[in-house]
């Protein structure tokens, strides 16, 4: 993976030259792999997953920081919440045309941030010096795939009742359907929380709202 090798080179360039203090890498919850129901924090094994491999490869390379005296954060980033691209975006082109709903069972958990709150974050762990290691970035109330997609109808004054089969999603996307879209991650930011940080859009539904009031990004554009 181009991510690996980038931070492969930047440990071993700092290994040379004067290294920063502290250092914020980029992961995701991917790391946790499909655990159905159970309640993740950074104490939680990996289940094995091209999603697991990638990011522990990735954090592994990160880790080398400490051996030059940084002070290292692995910021495992949830579904990101946030106007001009990514996951939502993807997603509102059908629920706006009424056309929206679950996927697949709707059983599957989406763990989500805010933008607002993920930059908070990453400040959150260069200025406290007790945060280090594996840091959840989601907020602290993850749902199911089924809630999420009520609550964005919801916000769109849309309905959102039209499931997507597992087996469509298949056609469309291969095998990684099965990993990336139809199972999912239950995950706490119990680090963050324990160390004083403080989330603007814990609730789903008033960060939705907030995403899709942005930049005149409201319920009835297009």
């Amino acid at each position: 993976s181009s991510r690996v090798e980038l931070t492969r080179h930047l440990a071993s360039y700092f290994s040379r030259n004067t290294p920063p203090k502290v250092v914020v890498n980029g992961s995701a919850i991917g790391f946790y792999g499909p655990h159905g129901d159970e309640v993740l924090d950074e104490s939680s094994d990996g289940v094995t997953s091209f999603s697991h491999q990638l990011c522990a490869e990735w954090e592994g390379q990160a880790m080398a920081f400490e051996d030059l005296g940084a002070r290292v954060c692995c910021l495992r980033i949830g579904i990101v919440l946030g106007s001009g691209g990514g996951a939502l975006s993807a997603m509102l082109p059908p629920f706006r045309a009424g056309l929206g709903g679950p996927m697949g069972s709707g059983r599957q958990w989406m763990s989500w941030v805010h933008r607002t709150d993920l930059v908070r974050l990453i400040l959150h762990c260069l200025s406290c010096e007790e945060v280090r290691g594996p840091v959840n970035g989601t907020a602290p109330e993850p749902v199911t795939n089924r809630e999420f997609s009520r609550t964005l109808g919801r916000v769109l004054h849309r309905p959102a009742v039209l499931p997507m089969p597992g087996f469509a999603l298949r056609l469309l996307f291969g095998e990684m359907a099965d990993e990336l879209l139809l199972s999912g991650q239950r995950v706490a930011p119990a680090k963050a929380l324990a160390t004083g940080f403080e989330f603007q859009f814990p609730e789903l539904e008033p960060a939705l709202a907030d995403v899709l009031s942005a930049n005149g990004n409201s319920a009835n554009g297009s």
